[in-house]
């Protein structure tokens, strides 16, 4: 690494380095992408629902027995499950997090160190060069055309040339030029160390599907407290077996608790992001595995994501009469005054090494570094006048012969860049005087990977925005050879309309997209959002970071610049491309079957509030008529049961199922227009069929029990069938091997004393059938016959 010049600044010594760490004086401001084990273990016990399941449990355990409080059991899971996920999770994120953490270059007894960004001492020279994020806080000491972009601090787009004294503030970054900075804010102190931390930190927040689980206990809290006092006193008329009264209230409060939803919910994410982290993708907000699920139009940067990082040099053409040496030997001047090569300056490198051509040492008065908004990079010379490497269309007039040549070239999906000489040229006042000298060609390696990723997207129905900085000639031939619809019908970024609905209007019809700059993909994730889509933007260099940043998903590839890096939320470590489609798969999975859990956990509340409300208003009606008091149908035990083999135990398995189906919104409503005609569906013949068997068998038989039971868990049974689709072999015998485990407790009469059940009689069997058989029409009708109806 080549060593800036300083006036006499050789950066700390080794020796000033150890006496500002044990002062103290070091970059302390780390980044945690997962909470300490202490915290993960506090969250998973300290919870409301296990602290109110908790206590049920001490009330039935001590007026009912031990076994009355196996429901307990679902604390003990929630607290291993989540616990043991979550840090499965972690290892994978911490692990993952130190491959993708970018390095910190500082200047210490004259040479360039890389360490990590922790390490900083306070007064360190710290070197930026373009995509370097800046990590602390200082004054530039020395600057060779540095431009840094603060947008993401100050909401200001365009970059800001920094001088000798002037602060750099952490939370920015390079975009052209280098320098060198002195450290003297870091640390907590640093201006932007929360933003830092928090870049790639484990969190669930901001994601509609818990979101929505949230909704859904809320609302269940405020009803529990009304429902569960109005049970409590409908039963207290039966003063007589006041202790079997209180189990049995437990009996109907347990069900009306959604206990394992949230689990299986943050079990699936962490599930998510072991299977990903298993394929070099580093998700760095979980709510990214959701967001790409959600995704309707993916816009992707050519370079670097259908394209591999680097590129090679096809030709150096002269133009006509010129010299093809002394082309050659500019280049190579050009090369060697640049501190910081991107990879089209390195790929010229690697052609001039291949021809032999040494640096010419020509002197140089001052170097203007690339910039991906002006297209152009280049360097005065003191003997050699002013040269300038960039795009053709950019640097040349529209009539210019070698134009037209340039974009045959890029036609045949070529980059090609223009060697001209100029005769002033300044990054702020342009360029005049422009003369071609040659004709750079360079041939870009797609990755082998692309075409089937993107035929998979249109598959799935995500609509694909190539754009690009290259000229609109170059992506569309790219576009081309990868398969892609309309690869013909490229756009000028540099002719789009300023209207934003016209623009809008513009890129709901087109798809390839040349010369675009920074600021106008900014505009496309802007326009795109603007007519309901949920975009999704790759990109790995400094010019995507506010497309990424303002992206409803940013995805960064791993060789990227530390900028594009840091803001978006998923990144792929390896650079393939054709990781994305696991990601959807993986997002797909995590909202398709935490939709179906949702399903049935909803369904068991509301079939819950459903019983504990007819007994209640049953149980009235009896006491003013003067009549038995009617108890509650169930034990705690019975619950138990049944929620293990109509729930807890198919949800599991049902929560980290595969599945393909499309993220659609309206979480909420969707899972509450089948939760609640299932739960009533449920429980309306519950509750008859209980009556009748309480008036057919008396209420010292466990006959009713038995019945109610077995119509319950039948109905419930069939919502677990109708959720757990598309079918497959494994599905089907999960369903059977539920059902077969509930008739072999009433078969076994172990089995059966345990559960304090019995085995029905003949009218028992048939009335529970009779009820089920109503039920099920019921359900069918609400679910099946009456959309179509409606639809009609």
């Amino acid at each position: 690494m080549t060593t800036p010049m300083l006036a006499g600044d050789r950066g700390l010594t080794a020796a000033e380095v150890a006496e500002r760490v044990e002062a103290g004086a070091v970059n302390e401001a780390k980044r945690h992408t997962s909470r300490p084990f202490s915290a993960i273990l506090r969250a998973n016990l300290f919870t409301p629902l296990n602290a109110v399941i908790g206590v049920l449990a001490v009330i039935a355990v001590t007026f009912g027995g031990w076994k009355q409080g196996l429901f307990a059991g679902v604390i003990i899971a929630n607290i291993l499950i989540g616990t043991i996920q979550e840090l499965r999770a972690k290892r994978t994120l911490d692990k993952l997090s130190l491959m993708n953490q970018a390095k910190a270059k500082v200047l210490r007894d004259g040479e360039v160190q890389e360490i990590d960004p922790n390490r900083i001492v306070k007064d360190d020279l710290v070197l930026v060069e373009p995509g370097d994020r800046v990590v602390v806080d200082g004054p530039v000491v020395e600057s060779r055309n540095l431009e840094i972009d603060e947008s993401l601090l100050t909401g200001e787009a365009d970059p800001v040339a920094k001088a000798p004294g002037d602060a750099v503030r952490s939370g920015s970054f390079a975009v052209a030029g280098t320098g060198l900075f002195r450290a003297e804010h870091i640390g907590a102190d640093s201006y932007a160390a929360k933003l830092v931390e928090e870049a790639s930190k484990f969190t669930l927040a901001r994601s509609e599907l818990r979101e929505g689980i949230n909704r859904f206990i809320k609302l269940i809290n405020w009803l529990i407290v009304p429902i569960a006092i109005l049970l409590i006193v409908s039963q207290a008329a039966d003063a007589q077996n006041w202790r079997d009264i209180i189990v049995s209230t437990v009996a109907g409060i347990v069900p009306m608790i959604p206990e394992g939803l949230v689990l299986l919910t943050s079990v699936a994410f962490a599930v998510g992001v072991v299977r990903l982290g298993a394929r070099k993708c580093l998700v760095q907000e979980l709510p990214a595995i959701e967001g790409l699920a959600r995704t309707d139009v993916l816009c992707l940067d050519k370079t670097g994501t259908l394209t591999e990082g680097g590129m090679d040099v096809d030709e150096i053409r002269p133009i006509e009469g010129g010299d093809r040496a002394a082309s050659l030997e500019a280049l190579a001047a050009l090369a060697a005054a640049d501190d910081s090569p991107n990879p089209t300056m390195q790929a010229v490198e690697a052609h001039l090494a291949e021809e032999s051509v040494a640096d010419p040492r020509w002197r140089v008065i001052d170097v203007m570094p690339f910039s991906s908004a002006r297209k152009w990079s280049g360097t005065r010379f003191t003997d050699h006048g002013t040269w300038l490497l960039g795009a053709p269309d950019v640097l040349l007039d529209a009539g210019d012969p070698v134009l037209l040549e340039a974009d045959m070239l890029a036609a045949q999906g070529l980059r090609v860049l223009s060697l001209v000489t100029a005769e002033s040229a300044s990054t702020k006042g342009g360029v005049t005087g422009v003369k071609a000298q040659a004709l750079v060609v360079l041939r870009q390696r797609l990755r082998s990977t692309a075409a089937a990723t993107l035929a998979y997207f249109k598959e799935q129905g995500v609509a694909v925005k190539i754009i690009s900085g290259d000229s609109p000639a170059a992506v569309g031939a790219v576009a081309a050879q990868l398969g892609v619809e309309g690869a013909a019908d490229t756009v000028d970024a540099r002719r789009l309309p300023e209207d934003p609905e016209e623009l809008a209007d513009l890129l709901e019809r087109a798809t390839i997209f040349g010369r675009v700059k920074p600021h106008q993909k900014q505009a496309f994730v802007k326009a795109l959002q603007s007519r309901g889509h949920t975009v999704a933007m790759t990109g790995d260099g400094v010019n995507d970071v506010l497309a990424l940043k303002d992206a409803d998903l940013g995805i960064a590839m791993g060789s990227g610049s530390a900028a594009a890096r840091s803001v978006a939320q998923v990144v792929l470590l390896d650079d393939e491309f054709a990781t994305l489609p696991h990601v959807v798969a993986e997002g797909r999975r995590v909202l398709g079957n935490i939709g179906r859990v949702s399903n049935l956990f909803l369904t068991k509340t509301v079939y819950a509030i459903a019983l504990a409300l007819f007994i209640a208003v049953g149980a009235s009606i009896a006491w003013f008529a003067g009549n038995d008091p009617l108890p509650y149908p169930f034990l705690p035990i019975h619950q138990s049961l049944i929620n293990a083999f109509t729930i807890g135990i198919p949800a599991f398995f049902l929560a980290l199922a595969p599945t393909f189906d499309r993220a659609r919104p309206g979480f909420v409503k969707r899972v509450l227009k089948f939760a609640i005609p299932a739960g009533i569906c449920c429980a309306v013949p519950t509750f008859a069929v209980y009556l009748a068997s309480l008036a057919h068998d008396g209420y010292d038989s466990k006959q009713p029990q038995t019945t109610a039971a077995i119509t319950l868990f039948s109905l419930a049974l069939v919502a677990l069938a109708i959720v757990a689709k598309p079918y497959t072999w494994w599905k089907g015998l999960l369903v059977g091997v539920c059902a077969g485990a509930f008739v072999l407790v009433l078969a076994v009469p172990p089995f059966a004393r345990f559960y304090e059940l019995s085995l029905p009689g003949v009218w028992n069997t048939t009335a529970a059938a009779i009820a089920v058989g109503c039920g099920v029409a019921a359900l069918l009708f609400w679910l099946v016959v009456r959309p179509k109806h409606l639809a009609d």
